[in-house]
């Protein structure tokens, strides 16, 4: 599970730059980096990009992907 500091990190990439790597995008989104990465192999997971080797997310396309899951109106 996502610690204090990958929030913070979160947090921190998010002022200065919309894209969080896999942990952090993790952390904003509450679930072990373990599960997004499986999302991301099974193909249900939210956009990713490729920015060289590494697999970056971007902030709007984890919060579209989060709406995006939800199970119907809350009550």
């Amino acid at each position: 599970m996502p610690t204090d500091d990958d929030i913070a990190r979160a947090a921190h990439a998010r002022r200065g730059s919309p894209f969080l790597n896999t942990d952090q995008a993790a952390a904003y989104l509450r679930i072990s980096s373990r599960l997004l990465k499986h999302l991301r192999k099974q193909g249900t997971g939210p956009a990713f990009r490729h920015h060289s080797r590494f697999i970056q997310y971007h902030i709007d396309d984890l919060d579209a992907w989060s709406e995006g899951s939800g199970k119907g109106p809350r009550s």
